[in-house]
């Protein structure tokens, strides 16, 4: 990978560090995983299978866009569902195997077209051939533009525009999830707009948008307080949802790529605790889902060390609450029965 907003996948450095692996019979659904086809990054079924296949007993996986094999023609607002036409035929390729891969695919559709997305969001739905269940429109921006992927750069207020608001509100009609990727201190916003479509889930990726490089690396405190109570009041809204990960990216600004060897599920959990701990306390478990976000958190660990890691993590949580975080929630909003 060349790009500076992914860390690289090493994997001599990878095998440094292996652990038996734990509970493993308890079933998972990996709530958000990519696969990536770029010149300086291929991750595909092959690849994803390989790191699930490592001992978790992963049942099923939710199938997250990542603007892999758009269309290469036809109207510029319809090449999105290129995508789904692609992680379909591989999830009907794995469909009788475990896990069940992209058994529910979230797509990403210009929402900015506001009712006329309708067309968009319809076509996907046919090209899902059932496993359609959600778009995602990244939303990320900030006033340091090192810090947003230039993939993914959005402009400032979007999810207060207008267009984009109508287009946010064709989702339920059609009984579709959001999928929210913004930084820390746009959650006000998301919550103006979940607010506003009370019917639809929202569900808000990685942890929340946490920030602590660049222009925020010497306010990491404020960045904490500022996320808690963007979190707060989130959680007031019973629509929406958190997934639990994507701490492993270079934004997060824990580092655990610079170790000799990579972090243990033991040093992951210290990290994650005060991050993961006030989403389940403020959500309840059957709003959290956690999520491998592979392959991009597999620049800071192996796909083994994170699940041992969030199973550390719950040790001490009830029996049905380690279900809906490992398999329940994700299941429910992503309707995967």
């Amino acid at each position: 990978m060349s790009s500076t907003h992914y860390l690289a996948v090493r994997a001599d450095w990878l095998a440094m560090h292996q652990e038996e692996v734990l509970e493993p019979g308890l079933r998972i659904v990996d709530a958000h995983h990519h696969f990536y086809e770029r010149p300086d990054w291929t991750y595909l079924a092959d690849d994803f299978l390989d790191d699930t296949r490592t001992g978790h007993n992963v049942v099923a996986s939710v199938y997250m866009q990542a603007q892999t094999r758009y269309r290469a023609d036809g109207p510029a607002a319809l090449k999105p569902v290129g995508e789904t036409e692609f992680v379909s035929a591989v999830a009907q390729q794995h469909a009788s195997g475990v896990p069940e891969v992209a058994k529910a695919i979230v797509g990403h559709a210009d929402l900015r077209l506001g009712a006329v997305v309708r067309e968009v969001l319809e076509a996907h739905v046919r090209a899902g051939q059932g496993r359609f269940r959600g778009v995602r429109h990244l939303s990320t921006w900030d006033a340091d533009s090192s810090l947003v992927n230039p993939l993914s750069v959005a402009p400032k207020g979007l999810l207060a525009d207008k267009g984009y608001r109508q287009g946010v509100a064709q989702l339920a009609e059609l009984g579709l999830s959001y999928d929210a990727w913004l930084f820390f201190h746009q959650l006000p916003e998301l919550f103006e707009l979940a607010k506003a479509v009370p019917d639809t889930p929202v569900v808000i990726n990685h942890c929340g948008g946490i920030v602590r490089i660049g222009a925020y690396e010497s306010f990491r405190s404020q960045v904490f307080e500022t996320w808690l109570e963007g979190m707060r009041q989130l959680a007031k809204l019973p629509n929406v949802y958190v997934k639990l990960g994507g701490l492993g990216m270079r934004m997060n600004g824990f580092e655990f790529e610079k170790g000799a060897t990579p972090p243990t599920s033991h040093q992951l959990v210290d990290t994650w605790r005060p991050w993961m701990e006030p989403c389940i306390e403020l959500f309840g478990a059957d709003r959290c889902m956690f999520e491998s976000n592979f392959p991009v958190d597999k620049g800071s660990y192996s796909y083994a060390t994170c699940w041992n890691a969030f199973k550390r993590l719950t040790s001490s949580a009830g029996a049905d609450e380690r279900r809906a975080l490992f398999e329940g929630t994700a299941s429910r909003v992503y309707r995967l029965a």
